[in-house]
């Protein structure tokens, strides 16, 4: 089975190494890797995240052992270049790398390098190699809001490499009871509730936002839509609002922001509506006579929701929705596509009527029309949506208490 998961690896470096020649994040991916020196440290303490959204999902814990053992090393691994472009000079870390290729070389010399006194991965992540030497060398490893599901490869039948990396993990801080009792029937005892750390990111972040003057600017007073991590298939139906509602502000921020896709954009919007924020910061043209704002660039997002009054979560239309929680933070009720499911937060959203999935052009201006002009309704969604995200802080608390009692 290791030889068929070793073939695997292999195989898929070559698609990227293929991929590359025509896609930038592929390049990226493969260039980074190639450019890389490590540095050697003692005792460090190894966070890995696969990209972005789990690098803030994980930050909380970051912070915190970054308080408690100031002493100790920060080794920070991504998978993904848009975790590592965004985030390689945080001053969270005091080293930043992309992970290397999961084979057993690879393993052995990156923790030859970095001697990590105990490892945290966040929620998805899981190398057979580098679990397998951290084991071998008897180093912790936790996994912080892991989620499990009944569909995962752990549970299949064919699974068997995939529980036995199970079996290397010290311990599970997973978010719901559902996880702990499925990986229960497998084995795994090792496991707490502890809930997801997005909540106590995002809360933390609600409370004391970097102010965006202007953000303030283009809303000039006005009710604010805001859509972030859109994808084409989103940005369509949206486009529909913007004539809909003329008194309304609109701030879009696509997933992917290169000059083609923005353009693309700009085409579905009524004419001469549009600004894209570098336009505005290079030339510094008029926010305010402007209806619909484009964020091309990249980390503006989680601030953004501060102004708006109604979110819609890009992504629904595709591989599955992006973080809801940054937005319903600030009290936002949040609106995405069909693709939510496997995303605990939004299905507890959609229980409360905090959160709404559509499937058309038409749902959503059925819902969107309800949320701008029933005060009752919307005020009753946004007094829901804070009283959940507040109920479930608390998780980095509880990770750092157990690990600290096991070292």
């Amino acid at each position: 089975m290791s030889l068929i998961y070793r073939a695997a690896i292999q195989l898929y470096f070559v698609f990227i190494w293929i991929f590359s020649f025509f896609n930038k994040k592929a390049r990226l991916w493969i260039n980074g890797r190639k450019a890389q020196s490590l540095v050697h440290f003692d005792d460090s303490i190894w966070f890995h995240f696969s990209s972005l959204g789990e690098f803030e999902q994980g930050r909380p814990v970051l912070e915190a052992f970054r308080k408690k053992y100031p002493e100790n090393k920060i080794v920070i691994t991504f998978f993904s270049p848009s975790g590592y472009e965004v985030r390689k000079n945080t001053n969270l870390a005091d080293a930043v790398y992309y992970l290397p290729l999961d084979t057993p070389r690879n393993a052995k010399e990156f923790i030859d390098a970095v001697q990590p006194k105990l490892a945290v991965f966040t929620k998805y992540e899981y190398w057979y190699n580098f679990f397998n030497e951290m084991n071998r060398r008897h180093i912790p490893l936790y996994i912080i809001s892991g989620i499990f599901r009944p569909g995962q490869v752990f549970f299949k039948w064919y699974g068997g490499l995939h529980r036995k990396m199970l079996g290397f993990v010290t311990w599970f801080f997973v978010q719901d009871e559902n996880s702990k009792q499925l990986l229960k029937n497998i084995g795994v005892e090792q496991v707490t509730v502890s809930g997801d750390t997005r909540f106590d990111r995002v809360w933390e972040n609600s409370l004391a936002p970097k102010e965006l003057p202007s953000i303030a600017k283009f809303k000039n007073g006005q009710k604010v839509f805001i859509a972030g991590s859109t994808w084409p298939e989103d940005e369509k139906l949206i486009a529909g609002l913007v004539t809909a509602y003329p008194k309304w502000k609109f701030i879009i921020a696509p997933h992917e922001i290169g000059e083609e896709r923005i353009n693309k954009l700009i085409t579905l919007l009524p004419a001469n509506s549009t600004i894209t924020y570098s336009e505005f910061t290079t030339h510094h043209s008029p926010l305010t006579a402007h209806q619909v704002l484009i964020i091309d660039n990249i980390g503006m997002l989680s601030a953004l929701y501060q102004y708006g009054d109604i979110a819609y979560i890009g992504g629904g239309f595709g591989a599955g929705i992006h973080n809801t929680l940054e937005a319903a933070a600030f009290g936002l009720p949040v609106i995405f596509g069909p693709n939510y499911t496997r995303f605990k937060e939004a299905n507890d959203l959609v229980a409360l009527r905090a959160g709404f999935s559509i499937n058309s052009e038409e749902q959503l201006s059925a819902i969107v029309d309800t949320l701008a002009n029933d005060g009752a309704f919307y005020s009753a969604a946004n007094k829901k949506i804070l009283v959940y995200v507040e109920e479930h802080t608390g998780a980095t608390k509880t990770i750092l208490d157990q690990i600290v009692k096991k070292q």
